[in-house]
């Protein structure tokens, strides 16, 4: 049965139907057991491992529960500590999740709502007009029209000078919008920094206190957080890129070149353990109730947001949600897998090195 891979953010995963006659029933081959799933997987990332292809830990499970987990490689190369399976690695882009998941929970309330405009929360903080044509759900779809705070002019600063959401807010009052909101996808870290900003002036706390308590901690997430990388913080990884030289490989680590502290966009720390943790509380309701779980994982076509829901990416035509995040020395993904139930976690401290495990794991399971 010819397969086609997910390969990419937008590509669904394809499977070629074929006949099943009498005569040819016996040379079916059964369904991919659990157990050989894991003994593929395990075969590949130790593979990979060994050719120092990939450095991070990786974690199936099924219906919640554990089937495999393991971690290999380097956390932190200058004192060879090793990789461990609660090692915090960043996440990069997928905390936008976390923040999709605590504007539901508003909505949910009753403290606002997806088509609320963001001047009726945050007045003034977009220019011109901007803040009355961009509503909360163009935030959280990438369809606002915003692009990334992540500008030359914030490459030039002190990381030390962005630690609050308020301390990221002016690059969001610089940016013109790209097009009418609603009418086009174009993925944007400032619109989900907005959006922390919106939970920040409805909910009356810091966006990393909400979190904090309304996700962390009631699904149990004991080693997730936005950590200040200036200070000690255990067991947490060092981002790593190999670059050649005329001597040959040498490996560069990113800690002057990502945020000091991470935010509503991103750059948060978890382990593999805590992200299981995250599907298992979102997928029984306990952070929000069925229909709003529905929500944050289905497309948004209406709003040029077909493979797209709030905070979450949409594969295989709806089978898989998730998200991934990615920067030099980062690489994270998390697979949940809704009509079979399973959960796949793969975090990487060498940039780019989840991408063959996610691959091969999304191979397997479509089987």
């Amino acid at each position: 049965m010819p397969r086609k891979l997910v390969t990419a953010f937008s590509t669904a995963i394809l499977l070629s139907g074929v006949a099943i006659t009498p005569t040819c029933q016996a040379q079916v081959a059964a369904r991919t057991t659990d157990a050989e799933i894991v003994s593929q997987l395990q075969a590949h990332v130790e593979r990979l491992a060994q050719a120092d292809s990939f450095s991070g830990a990786v974690l199936i499970a099924k219906d919640g529960k554990t089937l495999w987990s393991a971690a290999y490689g380097i956390a932190d190369r200058n004192f060879n500590a090793p990789n461990r399976t609660d090692t915090k690695f960043n996440l990069g882009s997928m905390n936008k999740m976390f923040t999709a998941v605590a504007i539901a929970q508003l909505v949910e309330r009753g403290v606002l709502s997806f088509d609320d405009p963001v001047s009726k929360w945050i007045p003034g903080a977009l220019q011109g007009d901007a803040g009355d044509k961009v509503r909360i759900k163009h935030l959280l779809s990438h369809t606002s029209g915003l692009g990334s705070y992540f500008t030359d002019e914030w490459d030039k600063a002190s990381r030390a000078r962005y630690r609050s959401v308020d301390d990221w807010m002016p690059f969001a009052k610089q940016e013109a919008l790209q097009f009418e909101p609603g009418t086009r996808w174009a993925y944007s870290n400032t619109g989900m920094l907005v959006a922390g900003k919106v939970i920040e002036a409805a909910s009356k706390l810091s966006y990393f206190d909400y979190v904090r308590e309304h996700i962390y901690k009631p699904a149990g997430m004991t080693n997730t957080d936005a950590y200040e990388l200036d200070y000690v913080t255990p067991n947490l990884a060092v981002g790593y890129d190999r670059e050649m030289t005329s001597n040959g490989p040498r490996w560069r680590n990113n800690i002057f070149m990502h945020v000091i502290k991470g935010g509503p966009a991103g750059g948060g720390y978890s382990t593999v353990e805590d992200l299981l943790k995250f599907d298992v509380a979102l997928r029984s309701g306990k952070l929000v109730g069925p229909e709003f779980v529905r929500l944050l994982t289905t497309p948004k076509p209406e709003i040029s947001s077909p493979q797209y829901g709030y905070g979450f990416g949409i594969f295989a035509g709806g089978k898989i949600v998730g998200h991934s995040g990615g920067f030099p020395g980062i690489s994270a993904n998390l697979d949940m897998h809704l009509t079979s139930g399973y959960t796949t976690v793969v975090l990487s401290n060498y940039g780019r090195g989840s991408q063959p495990v996610v691959q091969k794991a999304r191979a397997l399971l479509a089987q």
